[in-house]
């Protein structure tokens, strides 16, 4: 299984991100991505998008992915 720091590296490589938070527990990986890219965009496509990120290297995380995105706004009204 990929490391949280090598699957921050990868999303980061391949999209701006105003925040990204990786959590592992060995088995799986929770993951949180803040981007301006997901404005006006549906949740699925956003998703899309952080998955497009990883590309093949989505292999070497798998099934164990949870992924939740926010837009910079969304992050501003949950965090304040």
């Amino acid at each position: 299984m990929a490391t949280p720091q090598q699957i921050k590296n990868w999303i980061r490589d391949n999209l701006p991100c105003d925040r990204l938070q990786v959590d592992s527990d060995g088995r799986h990986v929770s993951v949180v991505v803040v981007s301006a890219k997901f404005n006006g965009l549906a949740r699925s496509a956003q998703h899309q998008l952080v998955r497009r990120a990883l590309g093949e290297r989505m292999l070497a995380v798998g099934d164990t992915l949870n992924l939740r995105t926010l837009t910079p706004e969304e992050w501003r009204t949950e965090n304040g």
